[in-house]
């Protein structure tokens, strides 16, 4: 009954931000897409460990998976506005059939090479490949600036619920068949097998948009033109862009140490954790996430988005940092749960103030771009992981290399952008 009531609150809550029909139809599918990645990150490095893959492997593999959405998200998202937003997340849909149904089909080391490469696979259970900078670009045009935090949000908040509810759904479906009587390694692979249909759903999910998320601007004058196709869309704010990129590259790079599939895998192999527990793990840690989302539009709107995202973000770090240090398993989850319960309050910040700080026209390029930056950072540290975690003196530095690093990312933005403000705080500034 409770959960029926709170499901209702949710979706109310939601309706009330004033969203087009379009705008709810890309918040449900960015919640299927992040409950299908969050369903495959609790068993994906534990199944590539079973079919025969050392964990260095993984980790190229991994390396691989996000270098290959870094090149496909260039390609859809600088391409989106001009091809059609609909036809691009199509395509990125069909992509991600592509990779699960590979990965599912063969233990084929260079078939799996080509299925991280082109397709779009989530090792870390987060967003990745070309659908969240154009659903952000879509978003931030049909808002007020007062509103565009909040929405941001809750669209994590959403993305983050889901990511739970796969977390958990993922490991109970193994934990079930194995004791239907099917093999371990067979269990993984119906996750596998999951994981492409639901790309098949989100195919359909997306032919429902309506022609008005398309973009549609003034003809640039012809020296504006050449300029727009010479810096993929951006014009006024390339320098705010690029060094934006930069700092998101080096906290994406961090987070690569510590993917939701190695840390899974870090708890199996520390404390023998299986995948049903594992699940639980995830949801709870996915849960608090998706609350810390909601939370920061509150902080936000009183101590600003540069401030929220560094302030809360190196108490996050120093929490991941501890994990490890942690002398039992209760105790090491209850640092990553207190870790989730304010990490994510820089995500939607940092989507909306990137939204905010550059022009209109940019968004959708600007939007690519950082994102693009923080997959290729991302996708540089799974390479190094894989060695790390497979020498049992090593294990645990991953996260002290990614709570470090990302300190240093949090003091760097903080030097860089406290005196760049959005027009809703420079609105307050005059009024007060």
């Amino acid at each position: 009954m409770d959960h029926r009531k709170n499901k209702g609150s949710l979706t109310s809550a939601v309706k009330n931000l004033g969203l087009t029909p379009d705008g709810r139809l890309l918040f449900a599918t960015r919640s299927f897409r992040l409950f299908a990645y969050g369903f495959l990150s609790v068993i994906l490095m534990i199944y590539l460990a079973r079919i025969g893959l050392s964990e260095t492997r993984i980790g190229l593999l991994f390396t691989l998976t996000l270098l290959g959405d870094t090149i496909v998200s260039l390609w859809i998202s600088t391409a989106a506005d001009r091809v059609g937003r609909r036809r691009m997340l199509l395509t990125g849909s069909a992509l991600m059939i592509f990779a699960g149904v590979l990965f599912a089909a063969t233990d084929n080391f260079a078939l799996l090479l080509l299925a991280a490469t082109i397709g779009i696979i989530s090792p870390s259970g987060y967003e990745v490949g070309p659908f969240l900078p154009i659903e952000q670009a879509a978003l931030s045009q049909v808002v007020s600036n007062e509103k565009r935090t909040l929405i941001f949000s809750w669209y994590n908040l959403l993305g983050s619920f889901a990511t739970a509810l796969g977390a958990l759904f993922g490991g109970g479906l193994t934990e079930l068949l194995r004791h239907m009587g099917m093999l371990p390694i067979d269990s993984y692979r119906v996750v596998v097998a999951a994981y492409a249909a639901a790309g098949l759903v989100l195919c359909l999910l997306f032919t429902r948009l309506s022609s008005a998320v398309e973009i549609s601007h003034p003809q640039p004058s012809p020296g504006e033109a050449r300029e727009i196709r010479r810096l993929l869309g951006l014009h006024r704010s390339k320098r705010i862009v690029f060094k934006l990129s930069g700092l998101f590259s080096l906290d994406a790079f961090a987070g690569g140490f510590v993917l939701q599939s190695v840390v899974a895998y870090w708890f199996h192999v520390r404390f023998n954790v299986q995948p049903a527990l594992l699940g639980i793990i995830f949801f709870g840690a996915n849960v608090l996430a998706g609350i810390s989302a909601l939370t920061a539009a509150w902080i936000a709107s009183r101590i600003g988005l540069v401030r929220t995202m560094v302030f809360t973000h190196i108490p996050s770090n120093i929490l991941l940092i501890l994990v490890p240090l942690m002398p039992n398993l209760s105790l090491a989850v209850a640092m990553l749960l207190l870790r989730f319960s304010i990490s994510q309050m820089d995500v939607p910040t940092r989507q909306s103030y990137t939204m905010a700080v550059v022009s209109p026209d940019e968004r959708s390029a600007a939007a690519g771009i950082t994102g693009i930056a923080r997959t290729t950072g991302a996708s540089l540290s799974p390479v190094l992981t894989g060695p790390l975690i497979a020498r049992a003196s090593l294990l645990n530095v991953p996260f002290f290399l990614s709570g470090g690093l990302k300190i240093i990312y949090d003091l760097m933005l903080y030097r860089s952008f406290r005196s760049l403000r959005p027009p809703e705080e420079k609105d307050d500034s005059a009024g007060a």
